[in-house]
C-alpha cells in the first residue's frame, strides 16, 4: 500500500474507510458540519497540520466545499493541501438516495481516482523500502489497554495526565488521543510520559 506523509481529513466514517484502503496514513473524520462547533477537533487538526501536514479531501458538492473552506481558513496558511475528486454523477451502493446534487462522494471513488487527487494536491508519497525502516509500528488500542489508558479502573485519570502532558483538550476521547499519537508523536515519547505518570514525577 502507498504511504503518504501528510494526514488526510475527510467528511464521514465511510470516507475514512475508503481512503484507508488506498493509502497508508492517518485518516481523520471531520464529522461534516459538526466541525463548525468543535474547537477541540480544530485544535487537533492544527497540531497535526503543523507537524506533518494535512490534506483536505471532501466531496465535490457544495457542502464539501463549505467544509474544506472552513478548515482551510481555520488552520495556518501553508499547512493544508487541497485534494479534489472529480464531479461524477451517481450514488453510493449503501445509500437509498443520492446526494442533493446527485454526485458521488469520496466514499464512491475508485482507488485510482483518490490516488490521482492526492498526487494533484502535492501529497508526499514515501518510498516503501525507505519508509518501512523509518516508521515504527503504530500504537494500538491493545497498547492503550496495556498502559492503563483505556478499559481499566484508573484509565480516565491516566489519560487525563497524558493529555495534560501533550497540551491537548482534557475531554479528548481515547480514540482521538490514539489518532493524535500515531499522527505526530511516537511510542517512545508516550512511554516516557507514562513512566512519569506511573512514578508520580
Amino acid at each position: 500500500m502507498t504511504r503518504v506523509r501528510e494526514a488526510i481529513v475527510v467528511e464521514g466514517r465511510y470516507d475514512v474507510n475508503t481512503v484507508r484502503q488506498v493509502v497508508d496514513t492517518v485518516v481523520l473524520e471531520s464529522g461534516g458540519f459538526r466541525i463548525f462547533h468543535n474547537k477541540d477537533q480544530l485544535r487537533l487538526l492544527r497540531k497535526i497540520a503543523e507537524t506533518r501536514g494535512l490534506i483536505v479531501l471532501t466531496d465535490s458538492d457544495g457542502a464539501g466545499f463549505v467544509i474544506r473552506n472552513y478548515i482551510k481558513g481555520a488552520l495556518p496558511p501553508g499547512s493544508v493541501k487541497q485534494a479534489y475528486i472529480p464531479d461524477i454523477a451517481g450514488k453510493e451502493r449503501r445509500k437509498r438516495h443520492g446526494s442533493k446534487e446527485g454526485k458521488l462522494g469520496v466514499e464512491g471513488m475508485r482507488p485510482a481516482v483518490i490516488l490521482d487527487a492526492l498526487r494533484r494536491a502535492g501529497a508526499t508519497f514515501e518510498d516503501e523500502s525507505k519508509s518501512s525502516a523509518q516508521h515504527e509500528t503504530p500504537i494500538s488500542k491493545a497498547d492503550f489497554f496495556a498502559w492503563g489508558l483505556s478499559g481499566q479502573k484508573d484509565s480516565v485519570n491516566r489519560r487525563a495526565a497524558v493529555l495534560k502532558a501533550l497540551d491537548l483538550p482534557a475531554h479528548m476521547t481515547a480514540n482521538a488521543l490514539l489518532e493524535f499519537i500515531n499522527a505526530v508523536s511516537s511510542r517512545a515519547e508516550l512511554e516516557k510520559i507514562i513512566d512519569r505518570i506511573s512514578t508520580g514525577d
